[in-house]
């Protein structure tokens, strides 16, 4: 927010001092490096995108040009070496891809939301964009136009972070109403699974295709590894009555059976477990059921809580606590390493092979 880029490097001493510091013109507010290349993207709270070039013992930093990809602040950056794209998401509602070769822009596509996370898929040139409204958009991105694929509607909440994994073609999404859906892209039958376990809303989201584990990070600190190897059940589809499918009772809109029953209207709830649509006499239960990824109690009819055994309840994943609110986080794969960025202004990096798996298992290098 001060306008400023660092590039730290860890000294002899074991503690890292930057090696860069940069000031840009706007505040920054979004960011990609590309490794091989060492490339740099940086998005604004004016629209631009700037690209810098860093030396190979990371001390200098070149600026190469300026994108005018955005109309407002840029939310989301990613570049695709193989086709020179810069593609961007911005708080001007719309998806921009731009030529990294003449710097000129070759495409739009506009939203009705704010767009807020991107994901590419740079084989197929698939697109997903997240949004304020909590829709997912798919896109086909050619040289100068788009097309809609679908759209994905699950959240309650608007999308707060997206992560593609091209080998399963599996998407996730986090948002605002603290839940993750898994999206099964690849299997094309609509499979989604939902995973409830922060309190706060999802800010960020890493796959680890190795491992089958999916890394989440919250605003209010909370890190959770999900197991995914497993064969997890979807959440059913909440079902619609006028009364309750358990006891039969009117709900309070239902005037006709309640004056032909001569009793007072009940409150809808819903059973997480079955879907079914009860009152709240029917449903004074609470259980967690890790496997449909409720890892905290959720409410349960009373037949299903009687159904679901101890073991059911064994959670699904581990819960650390970052101990400071959580804005961004990224992870290197190959090292097991995390870097979580907090509204404190504190960077954090983790070592995460403890959670993730072994070194040996996973094919992670040692430190």
């Amino acid at each position: 927010q001060h306008r400023t880029i660092r590039v730290w490097l860890k000294r002899d001493s074991g503690q890292y001092w930057p090696s860069i510091y940069h000031t840009m013109s706007s505040p920054c507010s979004a960011m990609a490096y590309h490794h091989d290349s060492r490339r740099i993207f940086v998005g604004q709270d004016n629209g631009a995108i700037m690209e810098f070039h860093i030396s190979e013992d990371f001390n200098k930093m070149n600026f190469v040009k300026t994108y005018p990809a955005h109309q407002n602040r840029v939310s989301a950056i990613t570049f695709c070496l193989t086709s020179e794209w810069v593609i961007s998401t911005g708080h001007d509602k719309c998806i921009s891809w731009m030529c990294t070769r003449s710097g000129s822009m070759l495409g739009r596509h506009y939203f009705t939301s704010w767009a807020s996370c991107l994901q590419y898929d740079h084989e197929t040139r698939h697109a997903f964009v997240g949004d304020y409204s909590g829709q997912i958009t798919l896109l086909k991105l050619e040289q100068n136009t788009c097309s809609i694929i679908t759209t994905l509607k699950g959240h309650e909440g608007s999308i707060t972070s997206l992560w593609w994994d091209p080998v399963q073609r599996l998407l996730f999404s986090g948002a605002s109403d603290h839940s993750i859906i898994m999206w099964d892209i690849g299997g094309r039958k609509g499979r989604t699974l939902l995973l409830q376990g922060h309190h706060d809303k999802v800010q960020a989201i890493c796959y680890i295709q190795l491992t089958r584990q999916l890394v989440s990070c919250s605003a209010d600190g909370g890190i959770a590894v999900w197991n995914m190897d497993i064969s997890r059940e979807e959440a059913p589809q909440w079902l619609e009555s006028d009364s309750c499918q358990k006891c039969e009772q009117p709900f309070f809109w239902n005037i006709k059976q309640m004056w032909d029953t001569k009793t007072l209207g009940l409150r809808q709830h819903h059973c997480r477990k079955c879907g079914q649509a009860v009152c709240g006499k029917c449903s004074t239960k609470r259980s967690s059921y890790p496997i449909m990824g409720f890892e905290f109690q959720v409410r349960v009819c009373d037949s299903c809580f009687e159904s679901i055994k101890d073991e059911d309840r064994t959670s699904l994943a581990t819960f650390h606590e970052g101990k400071h609110n959580i804005s961004h986080m990224s992870m290197d794969i190959s090292r097991g390493l995390m870097v979580t960025c907090g509204s404190d202004r504190i960077v954090k990096i983790w070592d995460m092979t403890p959670v993730v798996g072994c070194s040996l298992a996973t094919g992670f290098s040692s430190r």
